[in-house]
């Protein structure tokens, strides 16, 4: 039996639930069933059990965490994310339509992932290091929390329309959504910054250099300066409302060149190892 799998079966059904929490959740927030709400969570809680086992196999095959090849990396980024997202719903149920950017944001890449080449690849020795570590868990805790400002900056929009729907009157005022994206917003810098700094202290480790304008680490420095800029302009010059929210959306647009797009399609050190 190939290797893979019986990791893509399990990707499958964890697919599956996702999709069903989607639906579950828009159901729930469009239709004004609050009761519901929880069919979503445990939804989306069944599919990260699926999906961890996947996860799992994967690194007891690999040798390594999820962070090598792109099938790894998508797959990995949508586990933080939904588990990000249903610890933010277990402490603020009110909070549940961020799940309608979120969820299907996950099926997306847990779908892409199983679109992709499912081979294993060692991970060098010379790339082995305790900061790698520190280096994947913080980019990636930072793309879930970026993906969250993003869903608060899409209901903002949507509130913000000349004759928006009536299901949006139901939810949180657009100052409520607007503080709750500057706070995501305020975590993901945070997380980048310390993903940024533990990648410095691994290049140095492995390529005996801190900084080397790489095209991945350029571009990491550009999204790190573009949500440093957007939190300047919200903090010191009062940023607010659709502005503000369109301005979340530009910078999680860097974010997916820099972290889904650009690592498959230029040549750089960082693009060997996600092919």
């Amino acid at each position: 039996m190939n290797q893979a799998f019986p990791e893509i079966v399990l990707h499958w059904v964890a697919a599956g639930f996702y999709i069903a929490a989607s639906a579950v959740f828009a159901h729930a927030v469009i239709f004004g069933h609050p009761q519901r709400l929880k069919w979503g969570q445990l939804a989306a809680l069944a599919g990260l059990f699926p999906h961890s086992a996947a996860l799992l196999l994967r690194w007891v095959a690999s040798g390594h965490g999820p962070y090598m090849m792109k099938y790894e990396v998508l797959s990995s980024n949508a586990w933080v994310a939904v588990v990000l997202l249903s610890l933010v719903l277990w402490r603020r149920p009110n909070w549940s339509a961020l799940s309608l950017v979120v969820m299907p944001a996950c099926v997306l890449l847990v779908a892409f992932g199983l679109f992709s080449n499912p081979a294993l690849k060692e991970l060098p020795p010379s790339l082995r290091s305790v900061w790698l570590v520190f280096h994947i868990t913080f980019a990636k805790l930072s793309t879930a929390a970026f993906l969250l400002s993003l869903g608060s900056a899409v209901l903002v929009l949507l509130k913000e329309r000349p004759s928006p729907r009536p299901w949006l009157a139901r939810l949180p005022t657009v100052e409520v959504l607007d503080a709750l994206g500057l706070r995501f917003v305020g975590f993901g810098f945070l997380f980048w910054t310390v993903n940024t700094v533990a990648g410095a202290i691994w290049a140095n480790e492995s390529w005996g250099r801190y900084w080397g304008w790489d095209v991945i680490e350029t571009w990491s420095l550009i999204t790190w300066l573009v949500y440093g800029t957007f939190l300047h302009a919200r903090l010191f010059f009062k940023l607010k409302g659709r502005r503000a929210a369109w301005a979340s959306v530009g910078c999680f647009v860097v974010l997916v060149l820099t972290f889904l797009v650009l690592p498959y399609l230029l040549p750089s050190l960082h693009a060997a190892y996600f092919q």
